[in-house]
C-alpha cells in the first residue's frame, strides 16, 4: 500500500492541474463553438498543428524528471538546481526550432488541403499560438523540476490560475466585453498568450524567492552552466520527445484527413478530441507520478521498488481509466449538444464514442510504461516503438477506414485503438527486460556486504 499511498499523493496534484487544463479545453471548444462553427473548425485545424509542438515540448522537458528525480534521491539538490538552468536553456533552444518549423509550416498554410472558407480564421489564431511556444516550453522546464523534487503542488496552482486567467480573458476577447472588440477564435490566440507569459513569470518568482527552493538556489545561482547536464538533459528529452511527438503526430496527421472530408466533420474531430484529452490527461498525471517515484528508486538502485512502483502505478491508471469512461458513456447522447448548436455535428460526435472506448486500455498501458521507461533513462528505444505504433499502424489503418472502405471519420478514428495498444504491449515488454537486467546488473552489489574501517 506505501507505494499506491505515495503515487496517489504525488499524481493527485499532476491530475488536478491537468484536468484544469482540460477544463481550459472545454471552455475554448465551447465559447468558440457557440460563436461560430467555422471558427470551431479553424481551431481544430490550428490546435492539432500546435499540439504536436506542445506534446513534444512536453515530452522534451520530460528529459529532467530522471536527472532531478535520481540527485534527489542522492541527496544531491545542489545540482539538481543546476540542472533546472541547463532545462530552461535547452527549452529555450528547442523553442527556436519549433518556431522556425512551424513558421514555415504558416507560409504554407493554404496549402494543406484544408477547407478554403477557414484559411482567414486561421492564420490570425495561428500566429498567436506560435508566439507562445517559448512560453510553453519554459514553463514545462520549471514544471518538470519542481515535480522530480517531488512539490506536484505548485505546479497544480499555477496551471489553475492560468487556466482561470485564459479562460476569463477568453469571454472577454471572444465576444467583446467590458469595451474589448469581439475578436473571436483570435481572441481565444491572445487570451492563450496572456496566460502562458503570466504562468512562466509565477513559476519564476516561486521558484527564485521561495524558501522552500533554498536548498536548490546554490546549483542556481553558484554551480553556474554545465556542457555534461546540457548534453545529458539534450540525450535524454530528444527520444521523448519523438516518442510523444509520433503519438501526436498520429492525431495531427488524422485531423488533416479529417478535413479533407468537410468542415462539419473537422467540428466533430475537434469536439471528441477535446474530450478524449480528459482521460489522457488524467493517464498522464498519474504516469508523471510513476516517473518521479520510478527516478528516485534507480538513483537509490532499487529496481525492486522500481517494479512495484510501475505496477502500482498501472493498477491505479486502470481504475481510473474504468471510472472516467462509464462516466463519459453515460453521457454520449448529450456531450456533442454542449459544444455546438449543429445536430449533424452532435450526432457525428457520438458516433466516435466506440473507438474512443476501446483505445483506452491501450493509451493507459502506453502511458504508464512509457513514463517507468523515463524515470529508469531508458528512453531511445521508445522511438522506434513510437514509430511503429503510430507511423506504421495508426496512419495506415486511420486512411483504410476513412477513404479506402470509405467509413468517414469513424474509419480515421479506428486508427487510435489499433496504434495505442501496439504502443502499450511493447513498452511494456521493454519494461519487463529492462527491470530484469538492471536487478541483474545490481544483484553482486547488494548481496556483497558493504565493510566499514574501523
Amino acid at each position: 500500500m506505501n507505494h499506491y499511498g505515495a503515487l496517489i499523493r504525488l499524481g493527485l496534484p499532476i491530475i488536478v492541474g491537468q484536468v484544469g487544463m482540460i477544463v481550459l479545453g472545454f471552455a475554448d471548444t465551447l465559447m468558440i463553438g457557440h460563436h461560430s462553427t467555422e471558427e470551431l473548425g479553424a481551431a481544430s485545424v490550428v490546435n492539432n498543428l500546435f499540439n504536436l509542438c506542445i506534446i513534444f515540448s512536453t515530452g522534451f522537458s520530460y528529459g529532467l524528471t530522471p536527472v532531478v528525480g535520481s540527485l534527489c534521491g542522492q541527496g544531491r539538490k545542489g545540482e539538481a538546481g543546476q540542472a533546472l538552468v541547463c532545462s530552461l536553456a535547452a527549452n529555450g533552444l528547442v523553442a527556436l526550432i519549433l518556431m522556425t518549423v512551424m513558421g514555415t509550416l504558416y507560409l504554407n498554410i493554404g496549402n494543406l488541403g484544408q477547407p478554403a472558407e477557414l484559411i482567414p480564421l486561421v492564420k490570425p489564431y495561428y500566429l498567436t499560438l506560435l508566439f507562445s511556444l517559448p512560453f510553453v516550453l519554459w514553463f514545462n522546464g520549471f514544471k518538470q523540476f519542481t515535480d522530480g523534487i517531488g512539490d506536484t503542488r505548485t505546479a497544480m496552482w499555477v496551471l489553475l490560475g492560468g487556466n482561470a486567467m485564459n479562460i476569463a480573458g477568453n469571454y472577454v476577447l471572444i465576444y467583446g466585453k467590458l469595451g474589448f472588440p469581439e475578436l473571436g477564435l483570435l481572441g481565444a490566440g491572445l487570451s492563450t498568450l496572456n496566460a502562458r507569459m503570466a504562468m512562466v513569470a509565477a513559476m519564476a518568482i516561486i521558484v527564485y524567492r521561495g524558501k522552500r527552493f533554498v536548498p536548490y538556489k546554490r546549483g542556481i545561482r553558484q554551480l553556474g552552466w554545465s556542457g555534461k547536464v546540457f548534453r545529458r538533459l539534450n540525450a535524454l528529452g530528444w527520444p521523448v520527445g519523438l516518442q510523444m511527438g509520433m503519438e501526436t503526430a498520429a492525431f495531427s496527421l488524422s485531423t488533416l484527413m479529417v478535413g479533407w472530408l468537410g468542415t462539419m466533420e473537422l467540428a466533430a474531430h475537434q469536439i471528441m478530441l477535446t474530450l478524449s484529452q480528459l482521460t489522457f490527461m488524467v493517464f498522464y498525471g498519474m504516469g508523471a507520478a510513476v516517473a518521479v517515484r520510478v527516478s528516485h528508486y534507480t538513483g537509490q538502485g532499487d529496481y525492486a521498488g522500481v517494479r512495484q512502483t510501475a505496477y502500482a502505478g498501472f493498477r491505479l491508471i486502470l481504475g481510473l481509466g474504468c471510472i472516467l469512461t462509464a462516466a463519459v458513456f453515460a453521457l454520449k447522447g448529450q456531450v456533442g449538444g454542449w459544444f455546438t448548436d449543429s445536430a449533424e455535428v452532435a450526432a457525428a460526435v457520438e458516433a466516435l464514442f466506440l473507438p474512443f472506448l476501446i483505445y483506452q486500455l491501450g493509451d493507459g498501458t502506453q502511458i504508464c510504461f512509457a513514463n517507468a521507461l523515463r524515470g529508469m533513462a531508458d528512453v531511445k528505444p521508445m522511438m522506434g516503438i513510437a514509430f511503429i505504433s503510430y507511423f506504421l499502424i495508426a496512419l495506415p489503418v486511420g486512411y483504410v477506414g476513412g477513404f479506402v472502405l470509405n467509413w468517414g471519420l469513424l474509419g480515421v478514428w479506428t486508427a487510435f485503438p489499433f496504434g495505442l495498444s501496439a504502443a502499450g504491449l511493447m513498452l511494456w515488454a521493454r519494461f519487463r527486460k529492462m527491470t530484469r537486467v538492471r536487478r541483474a546488473e545490481t544483484a553482486p552489489q547488494q548481496e556483497t556486504p558493504i565493510r566499514t574501517t574501523p
